[in-house]
């Protein structure tokens, strides 16, 4: 007897109409872990077809809103819907332009594994997180795969990001289950370079011209240890200053500098005249060795 099955079954699609409904209109507890992640609860129904049909494992779908033309890609989490309905993460909703109860066409599809992908936070927010890429992981771990141009939101300590799929490799849309994908981030939009302040700079030509007296003041009323002195037995020999005051250098105090900028250091010198040569030789001496005078311990007689 010869079988009719000599050749294999043709892969045959699962495509099919279903209400959809946010996470949160789901009967029973609220399930958190479907809002965080990329993947839909279908009927049973849906189950019993997709085992009847020669599909490809992992199971991969294609949603699509026939009114906008919006098209989104996604995995199955769980087969717990009620009949005619299926339920989406809110963000798949909006992405989809769906309201509650509206018709979506779910198809079975079959992606390519994802090398490489480009994100763009929606917020600046995003740059305060420590290490972006191994929250963002994290996160894809409830993803099944993602399309270019969908906004995806992950929770990090209790607080949710929006990161929106600029790019994917090798399509628009790729399957992210065991792969190696480089990740690479863009600025987020609204944000800006921080503006770098010109530092003042001054020369060295302006530095050596720099003369450190030009900080200070001369306070004429004021001079260092120029009072009296008091003895402890109550004489006055040897209380009157030495020097008088007239005769002293008055001290001179320094200044704040106003015009010091955060993070620069300034490096003061004093000017020096610069002499030539010829200067050099003329204002000091020549010297001679053994030039100076002799002197005996013993006096001559």
């Amino acid at each position: 007897m010869f079988s009719f099955n000599m050749f294999p079954e043709p892969m045959r699609p699962f495509n099919t109409q279903y209400r959809c409904y946010s996470v949160s209109m789901l009967p029973g507890n609220e399930r958190h872990d479907v809002e965080k992640g990329g993947k839909i609860i279908m009927p049973p129904s849906a189950l019993d077809h997709l085992t009847r049909l020669n599909i490809v494992y992992p199971m991969l779908f294609k949603l699509t809103n026939s009114k906008t033309n919006r098209v989104t890609h996604c995995g199955v989490l769980e087969f717990v819907a009620d009949e005619g309905k299926v339920y989406l993460p809110y963000w798949m909703m909006r992405n989809l332009l769906l309201e509650e109860g509206g018709i979506l066409q779910v198809e079975s599809a079959t992606l390519p594994v994802a090398t490489f992908s480009k994100f763009q936070p929606q917020s600046e927010d995003f740059l305060d997180i420590t290490n972006p890429k191994a929250v963002l992981e994290n996160a894809l771990r409830n993803f099944a795969c993602l399309t270019a141009g969908d906004i995806i939101a992950i929770e990090y300590n209790n607080k949710i990001y929006e990161l929106c799929v600029l790019e994917t490799k090798p399509g628009s849309a790729v399957s992210i289950i065991e792969c190696d994908m480089n990740v690479e981030f863009a600025a987020p939009v609204g944000y800006k370079e921080p503006e770098r302040k010109q530092s003042h700079q001054t020369s060295s030509q302006e530095e050596m011209n720099f003369d450190i007296n030009n900080l200070q003041v001369d306070n004429p009323e004021f001079v260092a240890f120029s009072g009296k002195g008091n003895r402890l037995d109550g004489k006055k020999k040897g209380t009157d200053p030495l020097v008088s005051s007239t005769n002293r250098f008055p001290q001179k105090r320094g200044i704040p500098d106003y015009d010091y900028q955060i993070g620069t250091l300034r490096f003061i010198r004093t000017v020096r005249p610069v002499q030539n040569e010829f200067d050099e030789i003329t204002s000091v001496d020549q010297f001679e060795a053994f030039s100076g005078e002799g002197k005996m311990l013993r006096q001559k007689k």
